[in-house]
């Protein structure tokens, strides 16, 4: 499944089971390759501490994940067939020179462009510029970066919504990195927008981005357990609603959701994998939404759903 490097000596091979390690595959196939991001990062454990995915001229697209020791890189190896449901690719290890490792993989990933955003890290300025749909945002201590599938889904939900209707209130829950808000911000720019987060990290780390892309006048952020604060708790206030969360909170804050999604509103919603998609739209058709479109990329689903104008919401539903 996987060939591990060379080393001079069974000392220094001791040593690198200690050393940081790359697990690294060329895919040929784009949705194949992102399905197999997706199991690295998400279904098995040891979860790297970086990944990349991008493309290579003339070879397919290359996977490098990142791991502090290459017995983790090697258990990591082990656990994707299962985990794929597919033949697994064949895997290189190699252990990381001595530098700042993370920044370099935070280095290796290209500009993602989604709709009219391309997503991009500061090491891409130069080439991406500052254009309308441009988003800077580094890899770093929150998710969201856009070469996840359920973040590049959203930003092509966002993308599709705001070309057709304008959003007075719109609500990212579970904000990580503040992408989604920033791409919003970039779409409709009198929109006021609320970014929250359970996370105080991810917040902070929100609120650096949202400041870094000059989108803070616009966007504001707070520290918050679903819709568990003074600012989310009006009824009816939001008429775009995001959450790209997990299925599990998707649908114990269903009702909490309903609530605050105003009639005929939009929510947009992810991070759940397409095979839980049908509880999640049940959940949300019970609570009088009804489904405009579904979205599956690498294994992950986007839905957009929108709140009947007819039907209220009881508080205690």
């Amino acid at each position: 499944m996987y060939a591990n490097a060379p080393t001079d000596t069974d000392t220094s091979n001791d040593l690198t089971q200690h050393r940081a390690t790359t697990l690294s595959a060329i895919i040929s196939d784009r949705d194949l390759a992102y399905r197999l991001a997706s199991v690295l990062e998400n279904l098995i454990e040891p979860q790297p501490t970086a990944l990349s995915l991008f493309e290579e001229a003339g070879k397919g697209w290359r996977i490098e994940a990142y791991y502090d020791s290459q017995s983790d890189a090697e258990a990591a190896a082990a656990g994707v067939e299962p985990a794929l449901g597919a033949p697994a690719p064949q895997f290189t290890l190699a252990p990381v020179p001595e530098a700042n490792w993370v920044a370099l993989s935070q280095a290796a990933l290209p500009p993602v462009t989604a709709g009219r955003f391309t997503v991009h890290g500061s090491h891409d300025t130069h080439r991406v510029g500052r254009g309308p749909g441009a988003i800077l945002i580094d890899a770093g201590e929150a998710f969201g970066t856009a070469h996840h599938a359920t973040t590049y889904g959203c930003l092509l939900a966002i993308d599709r919504l705001t070309r057709r209707r304008r959003y007075a209130n719109v609500l990212d829950l579970g904000c990580g990195s503040g992408v989604l808000s920033i791409a919003v911000a970039r779409a409709l720019p009198a929109t006021k927008i609320l970014a929250s987060d359970l996370d105080a990290q991810s917040v902070h780390v929100a609120a650096a981005n949202i400041a870094a892309n000059r989108a803070h006048d616009r966007i504001s952020t707070i520290v918050a357990s679903g819709l568990e604060h003074p600012r989310l708790r009006a009824p009816q206030n939001f008429d775009l609603l995001i959450a790209n969360i997990l299925a599990a909170p998707l649908i114990m804050l269903s009702g909490s959701i309903a609530r605050a999604t105003k009639p005929g509103g939009h929510l947009i919603l992810s991070g759940l994998l397409t095979h839980q998609a049908p509880e999640i739209i049940a959940a949300y058709r019970a609570r009088g939404f009804y489904l405009e479109q579904h979205s599956r990329i690498a294994g992950w689903s986007t839905l957009v759903m929108r709140r009947l104008n007819d039907r209220p919401i009881s508080p205690h539903h």
